[in-house]
Order: C-alpha cells, then structure tokens, then sequence
C-alpha cells in the first residue's frame, strides 16, 4: 500500500508540474484519459504529456475517474481552454457525439486512443494497435498450448470478453475467436455451458470481479465432474480474477493445474502471474510506442499536416471510416518475457521479479 501512495504521490507531482507549466503558455492539446485507478491509463496519460513536452506542446492532462458524465465535463473544460487538439481514451465511445461536436464547431481536431469513438463524425484521426491481432494472439496460444493443431482434444474452454461500451472488446473477441471457431466446429474445443458471443460473455466495465463471479457459477455447474482445460480471458485483470476463483476452485495443485488462461496488457501483477505458471500468456503493447505515435499526430495537425497513417478502412466508427495508426501487438509467455519486457527497457527485472 505505501509502495502504492509512492507511485501516486510521484503522478500526482507530474500533473502538479504540467498545471504549473501550461498556466503560464497556450494548452495547445487536451488528454483525456478514462481513469486513475488503473496505473495502465495514468502511465498512458504521462507518456503522452511527456511525448508532447518534447516537441514543446504543452498539454493539458486529466482523468476521468468518475464515469462519463466526468469525462464529457473534463473535455468541455479543454474545449473553453482553446485547445488545438484533442487526445481521448473514451469510457464510453458512443456518450462523446454531442461534446465532439461542440469541439468540431471549434475546429478542434481529436484523436481517438486506443479506444475507438462511436458514432461521431469528429473523430479525425485514430491511434492504437491491432486489435483483431490481440485477440488472434490469443487464441493462437491457446490453440498451440492445446496441441489442437495435431488433432488432439476433446478439451473443454469457458470464453470471456471485454466491455460491450468499448469497441476494442469486438475487435478481440472476434479475433480470438477466427482462430478457435474451426475447433469448436470440429469438437476438439467444447463449450460446456453453451455460452459465446458478446452478449453472453462480455464483462461489463471489464470488472474483473463480475467476470469471477461468472466463474463461481460456471465451475460447479458444468465442471464438477471433469477439468475446465482453458479460459479465453481479454486482459490482465479479468485473468487475475479467474485465476483466484479457479485457485478457490482447486485449481493450481499438483493433478489439477491451472487452465490455459490468457491476458493483454503484460501489467506487472500478470507477468509474475506468467511466470508462476498460473497465467500462460499476455500480449504486450507498448504503450511508449503509442503514446509517441500520438504525440506526432497531434504535432501534424496543430502544424497544419497530414498525419501519418496505416490504415484507411478497418475502424468504421458508425459514421466513418477513422483513419488510423497500428501498432503491433507481441504475445508474452514466460520463453520471452525477459527479452521482450525487461530488454526492452518497460520493466526493470526487479520489478517482476
């Protein structure tokens, strides 16, 4: 808990300074980050606020951690500072229209991150990183930790997905399950509780305690008799859920180990996971890489460019199709963790040790 204080007292500090700075100078772009709880979003929002410090752009960065209604006010504020651009990580992509078109009757170009903006015509521009990919990484290891490629099975799996309110959540499920869906057609994956699709295995607020629960019903209702052999789970924090439930479960002992259980994010709590054994995979995203790539759409655009882009018709938001920017993902297993996250310079091996 104090090593938590520190970390927040450290952020805390940073936007101190950031307030101090852009006080005295034109807040040249918004950042509106969903939530502070998650050190995910607060280390996303200060990699971007240090990403635009380098090309001299100052910016203003807050966090909604309130719900929607805090973020549709926090960006109202940007708008009356005169910001040239706006950086938006959405709660809810679809509650933003009526703000984003205040911001559009402005000329204020926004930037949706890493979460797609719903049914708005003033999304300009959109930075993230293959979201069909995570989800294909993921049911790949699940798949090859399976051997389901050599025929083998029947093995039984339980499917969990992200929020219904943030789009990624399709782009995973659906790209996990391309790679799943000719198992299950062929009976080598077996569904015991019948249950697929978004709306039956969404997680709403990616809460990682509903998705728990979820488990607590699921285990003895169809698996007292024989194992639950994987769990497509969409990110770290619902995978640390599962793993609890399925240790409460008595899962994680000698003749009875853990499930395949996958991730995203490679947080710090889930790579030790990985490497205990209790969680087999993450994907890592490197959020630095993200953060930059932002950074200089927002420069091209206040300087009057064209960004660069990637991508010209994956991500149809409801109105548009959003020009974007991908990034690739990278599966992390206990093989690569130490040259993927610690040579990379995104952990110090201390910290996941």
């Amino acid at each position: 808990m104090l090593f938590q204080k520190v970390k927040f007292s450290l952020v805390a500090a940073c936007l101190a300074f950031s307030s101090i700075a852009t006080a005295q100078e034109q807040i040249a772009v918004g950042v509106s980050m969903p939530e502070f709880s998650n050190m995910r979003w607060v280390n996303d929002g200060l990699s971007i606020m240090r990403e635009l410090n380098k090309v001299n752009l100052a910016s203003d960065l807050q966090y909604a951690s309130s719900g929607a209604d805090m973020q549709i006010a926090q960006i109202e504020s940007m708008i009356q500072k005169g910001v040239k651009v706006l950086v938006i990580a959405a709660i809810d992509g679809k509650k933003l229209t009526d703000v984003l078109k205040k911001a559009g009757d402005k000329k204020i170009k926004v930037i949706s991150y890493d979460r797609l903006i719903r049914d708005s015509a003033n999304v300009d521009y959109y930075a993230t990183f293959d979201n069909f990919d995570v989800g294909v990484k993921q049911g790949t290891d699940i798949v090859k930790r399976l051997d389901l490629a050599a025929g083998k099975g029947p093995f039984r799996i339980e499917l969990f997905a992200g929020s219904q309110d943030d789009n990624n959540a399709f782009f995973f499920y659906d790209g996990a399950m391309s790679v799943l869906k000719p198992y299950l057609d062929k009976k080598q994956l077996i569904i015991e509780s019948g249950q697929e699709g978004m709306n039956n295995v969404s997680t709403k607020g990616w809460n990682g305690a509903i998705a728990k629960a979820r488990l607590s019903v699921l285990l003895p209702k169809y698996y007292s008799k024989q194992r639950l052999d994987a769990v497509l789970s969409p990110n770290d924090g619902i995978a640390a859920e599962l793993i609890t439930g399925f240790i409460k479960a008595g899962y994680g002992v000698a003749g009875n180990p853990m499930p395949v259980i996958t991730g995203q994010d490679a947080d710090v709590p889930a790579t030790k996971a990985v490497l205990r054994g209790q969680q087999s995979s993450t994907v890592f995203k490197d959020t630095r890489e993200l953060a930059r790539v932002t950074a200089q759409m927002a420069e091209a655009l206040i300087q009057g460019k064209v960004p660069t882009v990637n991508d010209n018709k994956t991500y149809n938001n409801g109105v548009k199709v959003v020009p974007s920017f991908l990034l690739k993902p990278v599966l992390v297993d206990a093989s690569n963790i130490q040259k993927v996250l610690v040579g990379s310079g995104f952990y110090r091996a201390e910290q996941i040790q």
